[in-house]
């Protein structure tokens, strides 16, 4: 069984008690607080040497939240030797992302993304300078311009059909569908179609690709020592052998980026380019599929929801028989479900971590450099500050509003803000529209047969880095033409 973070915490509390570690961290740790003569963020107590380690939880985004109910939203904690400041609301965001967004545009590090990820080369990863500048540019400009994400255009639209084509087929033996499996089977197709210009699915080789999509997804939010111990690294190889996980995976996931990039001619292969392809399947494939399933569960919790979308987009389809993505623009009903269900779920409910460049002051307090920031999505997504009925599923509360995700309503930023916001954020948002708006158009749905009681109980999230269901969603399909 996989350990938790409690459980390596307080294991190496226990540890470090007998060397005698925890009063050496105790000294450090007070006397870099007291060196200070200005003021720090308000800090719960904490313990020797775990500092703050122990109140995450299994769901920190939770945990967290609960915890600045208390010592407000710029709170400051002790993650192992790492301080770090979490920020749970919308007006804390905007300093971080926005007054004081070149000081908070690098990223700590984490020893597996080091791993995964080519020494942290790679976009999201890497460290604020010229070559994460590079790579910025090179994503908005070519990849994912506006531009480009049109031209993928068909490419969605026949991977979308394919998906229904199978659905409608599964329906016929009357049985629940695994719409979990469905939905990123879907979502990994169409990001191996983007990246290597043809299909995958021939021999299985999506499958092979998802597989190594998931472990590299695990490991990036698993628990390491190193990245809260810097000073006991080498206790990850003695006794976790997380390193040796990771390089296996890495060497996987390596190979298959020399498949994809050697498929493509007149190309050279260097870790650049596999940086670059590692963030469109890595990120690409979870945010789209989260945003799918939870979709899915809330409309089909909310049959009134459900029943008012459906009307929308049946009412394209009468006037066209089908649905493209031109048809997406008059559907102002669909664009505020996809909108509550980031806001409701967010697929990252905490941002990726950021880290100071500089000291700096945010509301007179005194921030110092090498200070690691997790910014709380989900807590500021459920503020009753900016939202009624705040753990509600109300798409209603969009309409005619002019709240966007787009990084500039700092009450909703489920794609960030600022220089690190995601890139690829429209082109998640393209591929969720057309294929909910499919799903919805051409099905009816309802929860597996005597499973109402138990999806009631169980509208959870499973823990990890990203914000997935955890218990898959199981659903009757039946569909609506011959």
């Amino acid at each position: 069984m996989a350990l938790t973070i409690l459980q390596v915490a307080l294991g190496l509390s226990l540890m470090a008690s007998l060397l005698l570690l925890p009063l050496f961290y105790f000294l450090v740790i007070t006397k870099r607080t007291s060196s200070h003569k200005t003021k720090l963020p308000p800090s719960p107590p904490k313990l020797p040497l775990i500092g703050n380690l122990h109140q995450l939880g299994s769901l920190p985004h939770c945990s967290l939240a609960s915890l600045s109910k208390k010592y407000g939203p710029l709170m400051l904690l002790q993650l192992g030797e790492i301080p770090t400041l979490i920020i749970s609301s919308a007006d804390m965001a905007r300093e971080i992302m926005r007054t004081h967004d070149l000081i908070f545009a690098s990223r700590p590090l984490l020893k597996n993304a080091e791993i995964l990820l080519y020494g942290r080369m790679d976009m999201a990863f890497s460290p604020y300078g010229e070559h994460w500048r590079q790579l910025k540019k090179l994503c908005t400009i070519h990849l994912l311009s506006t531009k480009r994400v049109q031209s993928y255009k068909l490419a969605r639209e026949e991977e979308v059909a394919f998906m229904v084509k199978n659905i409608t087929q599964c329906s016929l033996l009357h049985a629940p569908i695994d719409m979990s499996e469905v939905l990123f089977s879907f979502v990994n197709d169409n990001i191996c179609r983007l990246v290597s210009g043809k299909f995958l699915r021939e021999g299985g080789r999506n499958h092979f690709f998802r597989k190594a999509i998931e472990e590299i997804v695990t490991l990036l939010g698993g628990f390491r020592v190193e990245d809260y111990f810097p000073s006991l690294a080498w206790l990850e190889g003695w006794f976790l052998g997380l390193s040796k996980r990771a390089r296996r995976a890495f060497k996987i996931w390596d190979d298959v980026l020399d498949e994809v990039i050697k498929e493509h001619e007149n190309r050279d292969k260097d870790d650049g380019e596999k940086d670059f392809v590692d963030d469109m399947f890595v990120g690409g494939t979870d945010t789209s599929y989260i945003v799918l399933e939870w979709a899915m569960a809330e409309l089909v919790r909310n049959p009134n929801i459900m029943k008012k979308l459906q009307n929308e987009v049946r009412e394209v389809t009468m006037k066209s028989g089908t649905i493209s993505e031109n048809d997406l623009n008059t559907m102002t009903y669909l664009k505020a479900v996809i909108k509550e269900t980031l806001r409701l779920h967010p697929p990252a409910p905490l941002l990726t971590p950021r880290e100071s460049m500089k000291d700096c002051y945010i509301k007179d307090y005194f921030i110092p450099k090498n200070t690691r920031v997790i910014i709380n999505d989900w807590a500021i997504s459920r503020d009753p500050k900016y939202w009624d009925a705040p753990d509600e599923f109300r798409p209603e509360r969009f309409i005619n509003s002019s709240i966007d995700f787009r990084g500039n309503d700092f009450q909703f930023i489920p794609f960030g803000a600022g220089r690190r916001g995601c890139p690829g954020m429209q082109f998640a948002v393209s591929t969720v529209e057309l294929a909910l708006a499919n799903l919805v158009c051409g099905f009816e749905w309802e929860l597996a047969r005597g499973a109402m009681e138990e999806r009631e109980l169980h509208m959870t999230e499973a823990p990890g880095l990203t914000n997935r269901m955890e218990k898959r969603l199981m659903l009757f399909a039946t569909p609506i033409r011959a």
